[in-house]
Order: structure tokens, then C-alpha cells, then sequence
């Protein structure tokens, strides 16, 4: 089956995508193309799924580098594959010869691109992730390897929409101490529920950090299951483990 990767205008002329889960190996619960070495999936299921991704960005196996993400504000340069598995959520390279790709499965992936300086970067931002700085530290890491902020396109892919992403006051309460500007995030749910919407918050800490542009793509995981896999549409589902989507860039 062909892969279904989304792409966009912006950041061209790189080679990226968004892998949706179709064309995969993985059967039962994670039906697709799950590219979690992380999830209970078979590990040398997981290899021939992230194979057939590697193929696409046009790489082997080895230069389809990804790092180990832990929900943290630390993003690393890399300039080949990694010999032991690197704690980050951000990864920058000036590297035509590899792809840097990060994994998600509600959380936002996001993709950067410099097309002056030759820089690419890749994000793993779910709400933690975004609060705690890992788009400004991504942005960071690449203006050390010749990147310049307002030259920087960004891409946020496939992540939960507010429609689908229900938290209690106390997560509110936390987003509004950091900032009261932040109440525009969120709409009224049922109850003392909130909506939050993770793609506009992202967004706005983009833009706030200076790239020339940012855009979201649209699509979100928790209400597409044919095309995408979801944490929390998981865990509403009662579901024993999840996969995982990735998302590559390649200069």
C-alpha cells in the first residue's frame, strides 16, 4: 500500500512529510505504519515501518535519525546518524545526507526549514513540551548552526484539535498563571471542563519567537483513526498501547 504523507508549499524545496498510518506493516491495535520503538508492537515490525520511511525520504535505514523525546525543552544538532540514543525533543541539522524525523501521536510535529542558512529542525510539542520552551529551543539550535529566526518557516502536522482535546481546571488554571493572554486558548467545555487548542498555542509561540512563518496543516489525529493514531483517542478506547505517527524532513 502507498504511504499517505503530507506535505506543504512552505517549506519548499525540502523533502518532508507528515506519515499518516496507512501503508505500515503493523497489525491489530496498531494497523499501519506505527514507527514507535517505544510501544509493545513487534520491534522488527517497527524496523520494516520505519524502512519503508527511510526509503521515502530517500535514506537508509541508519541516516533516518530520531532522538529519545521525554516531553522536555531540549533540542540537539546532529551530522549523522547517532551511535546511542540521544534524551531530546528537538533535532536540527545542516546534513543533506540524513533525514531527521521525530515521533507523536497527539502531540504537535513540528517541522522548520531556514532555505537561506540550509538548516532544518524537527519538534516534539505537546503542551508540556510547548510551555516548557522546545519550539524556542529548537529555533535556538538552529541559529547556532547559521540559522536565522525571521527567516525560519514552520509546520505544525497532524495533532489533537481543540474540538477533541477536553482538560480539567486545573490545567486551565496553570496556562493562565503562566499568562493571563493564554484564557484565549481555551473554550467553555461541559461542566468545569475546558477545550484547549494545542495547534493555536503553538502557533502563537512560534510566531512570538520570531520565525518568518508559521502554518498548521489542519488535521487532527484524535478525529481521523483511519489515518491517524491518537494517545488519548487510545485511552477513551480502553486500547492496551498505541502508535506513534513520524514526521521527516531532509534537506
Amino acid at each position: 500500500m502507498t504511504l499517505d504523507i503530507i506535505s506543504d508549499p512552505l517549506l519548499a524545496p525540502t523533502q518532508h512529510g507528515f506519515f499518516g498510518r496507512k501503508g505500515g506493516a503493523s497489525s491489530g491495535i496498531f494497523a499501519g505504519l506505527n514507527c514507535g520503538a517505544g510501544s509493545s508492537d513487534l520491534k522488527e515490525i517497527v524496523s520494516i515501518n520505519r524502512a519503508r520511511v527511510a526509503e521515502a525520504m530517500g535514506v537508509t535505514p541508519p541516516n533516518l535519525v530520531t532522538v529519545h523525546q521525554t516531553h522536555s525543552a531540549t533540542a540537539v544538532a546532529v551530522d549523522g546518524p547517532l551511535d546511542a540514543p540521544v534524551e531530546a525533543d528537538g533535532i536540527v541539522t545542516k546534513n543533506p545526507e540524513i533525514a531527521i524525523a521525530i515521533l507523536t501521536a497527539d502531540c504537535q510535529p513540528v517541522l522548520f526549514h531556514d532555505p537561506e542558512a540550509g538548516v532544518i529542525g524537527a519538534a516534539h510539542a505537546g503542551w508540556k513540551g510547548a510551555v516548557g520552551g522546545i519550539l524556542d529551543a529548537t529555533l535556538d539550535a538552529m541559529e547556532q548552526i547559521g540559522a536565522q529566526r525571521a527567516n525560519t518557516r514552520a509546520l505544525i502536522g497532524p495533532t489533537i484539535s481543540q474540538r477533541a482535546y477536553e482538560v480539567g481546571p486545573e490545567f486551565f488554571e496553570d496556562f493562565i498563571a503562566e499568562d493571563m493572554e493564554n484564557s484565549r486558548f481555551f473554550a467553555q467545555g461541559t461542566g468545569d471542563r475546558m477545550m484547549f487548542d494545542l495547534p493555536s498555542y503553538g502557533l502563537h509561540r512560534l510566531r512570538s519567537a520570531g520565525v518568518g512563518d508559521a502554518q498548521w496543516t489542519g488535521h487532527c489525529t484524535y478525529s481521523d483513526p483511519e489515518r491517524f493514531y491518537s494517545y488519548r483517542r487510545t485511552c477513551h478506547a480502553g486500547e492496551a498501547d498505541y502508535g506513534r505517527l513520524i514526521s521527516a524532513i531532509r534537506l
